[in-house]
């Protein structure tokens, strides 16, 4: 096959146990995204950074390992209106910010925007329509395809307000455990770049693909939530 005709699958949206409802490991995630043939993952876990950066370092420790996976550090932030993704991170962003403040914080590690699953009628922590509108000149993806968006129209929606507003589209397999990483996924032509800007470039020009989960996944992580709240979790390894 000729080189041009490679694609790159790269899932937007991950978590491991440093959200509050996963129990996946940071390592475990890694081998699931190798053997799901993801050229790159972002680890995007709820109000902390702590994953994404222990997913970057073991990485760094055995490249020969996890191959060429490109791991991107993300979180996914809880503003007083609804999350938003920031990638390409350093520090961690404090959770309770208006989505403006949330949003300028990225800006200022120099990070992409993301807006999940922006229509999601069953997530309350979805983003409001009010803030979404307010601040689409401001962000730089809007995720169309969420892997465990239930209603497969609430994703529909996604898409037609990221052409509305000509933004970028991207998609996630929001994976909480090992069997989602992939689900979801843009398919770029290059390896990707480790560059926000050229990232970006590379994801306007990508496709979207993949599947979505069964709802029972959703399971999983009241499972997870619980088992966290009843102290019977395991330890989240640093």
């Amino acid at each position: 096959m000729s080189l041009d005709l490679v694609s790159h699958r790269v899932d937007l949206h991950s978590h491991t146990g440093h959200s509050s409802d996963s129990l996946l490991p940071a390592e475990v995630l890694l081998e699931a995204a190798v053997r799901a043939g993801l050229a790159a993952i972002a680890v995007t876990d709820h109000n902390s950074l702590g994953g994404a950066l222990q997913a970057c370092s073991l990485v760094e420790r055995s490249p020969e390992r996890f191959g060429n996976l490109v791991v991107i550090p993300g979180e996914e932030v809880k503003t007083v209106e609804g999350e938003i993704i920031g990638l390409f991170l350093c520090e961690p962003i404090p959770r309770g910010l208006t989505p403006e403040e949330t949003i300028g914080r990225i800006r200022a590690q120099g990070g992409l925007v993301l807006v999940p699953h922006p229509f999601d009628r069953l997530r309350g922590s979805r983003i409001a329509a009010p803030a979404l509108d307010r601040i689409a000149p401001l962000v730089d993806a809007i995720e169309v395809f969420n892997a465990r968006t239930t209603l497969a129209a609430d994703n529909t929606r996604a898409l037609d307000f990221a052409r509305r507003h000509h933004l970028a589209v991207v998609a996630g397999s929001d994976a909480h455990t090992a069997r989602e990483v992939g689900f979801a996924y843009v398919e770029i032509d290059a390896p990707p770049a480790r560059e926000p800007k050229a990232f970006l470039e590379q994801i306007c020009a990508g496709r979207i693909g993949g599947r979505l989960s069964p709802p029972l996944v959703h399971f999983g992580s009241t499972f997870a939530r619980w088992r966290k709240r009843l102290g019977i979790a395991p330890t989240v390894q640093l």
